[in-house]
């Protein structure tokens, strides 16, 4: 399974804070220079601004409770494989059935078992579509439930830390980043406390 949907939400927060920050850092200096943020009615000095960041791949790496859910997610999908391969050799078996008897039966004969043949078939690419609609919904909620933990997890990091935000690093979007404000370990070792591996 691609563990990209984490990354790719992420991303899409990411981008979304950068964009805000960029618009709050410039269109809020004062007369004499000074930058200023606000917030609602207070103006905060630029220089307590904090903002931290987290790996994404040392989460999907190293957080159990994300690694289980990947674990599930492949399960599943190796069982509906299962069933869409077991559906599929019935199709080739009757198919293969009527090339070697086809020429000994009757045209009503034949029409049946082609009209089977296509039963077939249909009911193979219906239950296809069915199986990877319920995959892509199970995994979408899926990863929503981890994205909702991190972030319930970090705010409650946050309570003493003060980070105005706090990232989640990917290459496509991070050009520098000091490693000084990196709390990825806080972030892994937090979660794993909080939503242990299930025995």
């Amino acid at each position: 399974m691609k563990n990209s949907t984490l990354s790719t939400i992420l991303n899409i927060v990411l981008l979304i804070a950068v964009v805000v920050l960029f618009v709050l850092h410039f269109s809020s200096r004062t007369p004499g220079g000074s930058a200023v943020a606000t917030t609602g009615t207070k103006a905060v000095p630029a220089g307590n601004f904090k903002i931290a960041y987290f790996e994404v791949d040392s989460i999907q790496n190293h957080f159990d409770y994300y690694k289980q859910i990947v674990s599930e997610l492949d399960t599943k999908n190796q069982a509906n494989q299962k069933v869409l391969g077991e559906m599929k050799n019935a199709f080739v078996a009757k198919y293969q059935e009527l090339q070697k008897i086809g020429a000994s039966l009757t045209p009503a004969e034949q029409q049946a078992r082609q009209q089977e043949l296509s039963n077939i078939e249909n009911a193979l690419r219906g239950k296809e579509k069915m199986m990877s609609d319920e995959m892509q919904d199970i995994q979408f909620r899926k990863m929503q439930d981890v994205k909702k933990k991190i972030e319930d997890y970090l705010k409650e990091y946050n309570k003493d830390k003060g980070y105005a935000y706090v990232f989640s690093s990917s290459v496509d979007l991070m050009y520098l980043k000091d490693s000084s404000y990196d709390i990825t370990q806080d972030v892994v070792k937090g979660l794993n406390a909080l939503y242990p591996k299930k025995k």
